[in-house]
């Protein structure tokens, strides 16, 4: 599997692997070690986390897993996320729920990731949303901060639009660093992100593309879905054309993108994985990936 650069220091595999509902897998240390193991022996060596995943707890239950295998962790890119605050059992204090975009909040969830996943870098931290109440310099105060002290390889945004990130854009001169990735929602099934610009503004900018929800959450197989409806037909025949599965076609059809979007798997079934993996042998034709968007959409390209 082909690498995507993210910058001079780290490289993507273009599948990810997401551990959002990693708490609700029911896997013992030993299971999640041997799935980490896996995933790398398949070419999946991105591994996508947020702090507040599974109420502050998947972070942990992922670094138990990987210091069974310490020679692991040069084989894997941990990709983070911080800035929305829960109330939890984990850290107690934490009685609200809001976003807090502060330096001293960055720079604190840092340290307790890093905690929790038993290393002393990460490869990747992304601002988990915008606030409305951010102070964008502060912001990159902090990253700057993490990174000349070792603690971050690279860093990005989730879920910007094109104003958010020229706020903090405007803050970094220096070339030594610079927002790196934008995790935003896009899909067969969702395409707000091609409609606003975004895709396209980040683009323009270099600044590499991760997809959540690459199946909707699952919602794009399911057949009385409005969207659905209408996409599950189509990815359907153009599976039966090439001889492959729906996810294989779904994973072409983000190949295919000149942007080189990055979809996010959520899921923990290995034959899952190596359907979307199986789909980056695919090429679709235009008309293919165009009969996928206009179904997605509701309406025909003018």
């Amino acid at each position: 599997m082909d690498q995507i650069t993210i910058n001079q220091h780290v490289k993507y595999s273009r599948i990810i692997q997401g551990f959002f509902r990693a708490h609700q897998w029911q896997k013992s240390t030993q299971e999640m070690n041997r799935f980490i193991h896996e995933l790398v022996e398949r070419g999946v060596t991105t591994m996508d986390h947020a702090d507040i995943y599974g109420q502050y707890t998947v972070e942990k239950l992922f670094g138990d897993a990987l210091a069974l295998s310490p020679e692991l962790r040069d084989q894997i890119q941990i990709v983070t996320k911080c800035g929305i605050v829960l109330p939890n059992q984990i850290y107690p204090e934490q009685t609200d729920h809001r976003y807090d975009l502060s330096k001293r909040h960055i720079k604190r969830a840092v340290e307790r990731s890093l905690k929790s996943f038993q290393v002393e870098c990460l490869d990747s931290l992304l601002i988990h949303r915008p606030s409305p109440l951010m102070k964008p310099c502060e912001i990159t105060d902090a990253l700057k901060d993490l990174v000349n002290e070792g603690k971050l390889l690279s860093f990005g945004v989730s879920n910007f639009q094109r104003p958010q990130y020229e706020l903090l854009n405007r803050c970094l001169k220096d070339d030594k660093f610079h927002i790196a990735v934008n995790q935003i929602e896009v899909s067969p099934y969702h395409l707000e992100a091609f409609h606003d610009g975004t895709i396209d503004d980040m683009y323009r900018e270099g600044v590499k593309l991760m997809a959540w929800g690459p199946f909707a959450g699952g919602r794009l197989f399911d057949e009385n879905d409005p969207v659905a409806s209408r996409v599950l037909p189509v990815l359907t025949r153009i599976a039966k054309t090439h001889q492959t599965s729906i996810a294989a076609v779904v994973s072409a059809w983000f190949k295919k993108h000149p942007a080189d979007i990055m979809p996010i798997l959520g899921t923990e079934r290995l034959e899952r994985v190596d359907e979307v993996i199986n789909g980056l042998q695919l090429e679709l034709h235009d008309q293919e990936w165009f009969d996928i968007y206009t179904a997605a959409q509701g309406y025909d390209i003018p």
